[in-house]
């Protein structure tokens, strides 16, 4: 299997944890899913009135620099981690 594969596996198993992780694991993950599939974050830091979209890109921001295939690694292994 390719690491794309693996990633896409992964995304696709994290919508069916027996668990939901707490709201700061979802950041984080948030983060790397957006660094792996799409690269550096993009667009304007939203508003400080927009609280959740505002952690969302900082969360993805905070990734800057970061390759792709890092982060889909590092998504998958949390992925395999929460499932136990």
């Amino acid at each position: 299997m390719t690491l794309q594969t693996d990633f896409d596996q992964a995304l696709a198993d994290s919508k069916n944890l027996d668990e939901r992780p707490d709201n700061m694991m979802l950041l984080k993950m948030y983060g790397i899913y957006k660094q792996g599939s799409l690269g550096d974050a993009t667009g304007d830091r939203p508003g400080m009135t927009d609280f959740v979209a505002r952690a969302k890109w900082d969360a993805w921001n905070a990734l800057k620099g970061t390759p792709q295939e890092t982060a889909q690694q590092q998504y998958i292994d949390i992925v395999k981690d929460l499932q136990g």
